[in-house]
């Protein structure tokens, strides 16, 4: 599955910008520019959280903005400004960033201090 969409204007959701989204299940690709165009890729393991917003405008346009926090050393906060099925995306995005992670083995936990039994032990 593949989603394709393009920066749009808040002003009746026209796409007259040169930014477009590509989101498959293995990278994202952010393209911008006119007279020179700019390439950038992210791969969907380095995605570890998703984002979606949506102000006043963008909800009467029937827009949304996902923002991907990731390991990227060029987008740490990947933005993917006024597009439409904002929603969809996100999800697609956060499905995908999961089976990445699990298929390179690259899954990060957090230990949140729940305590040993040892610990407990000790206290006593």
């Amino acid at each position: 599955m593949e989603f394709t969409e393009r920066k749009r204007w808040l002003f009746l959701g026209l796409p007259f910008t040169f930014t477009k989204y590509t989101v498959k299940e293995d990278i994202i690709t952010v393209d911008t520019g006119f007279f020179r165009t700019v390439e950038n890729d992210c791969y969907m393991y380095k995605v570890q959280d998703v984002q979606h917003s949506a102000t006043l405008g963008e909800k009467i346009f029937g827009l949304g903005t996902v923002i991907c926090f990731t390991g990227d050393t060029t987008h740490p906060q990947l933005v993917l400004s006024h597009i439409k099925n904002s929603r969809e995306i996100k999800d697609f995005i956060l499905e995908y960033s999961e089976k990445a992670r699990l298929k390179r083995r690259t899954v990060n936990m957090l230990d949140i201090g729940s305590g040993d039994i040892d610990d407990i032990d000790d206290a006593e």
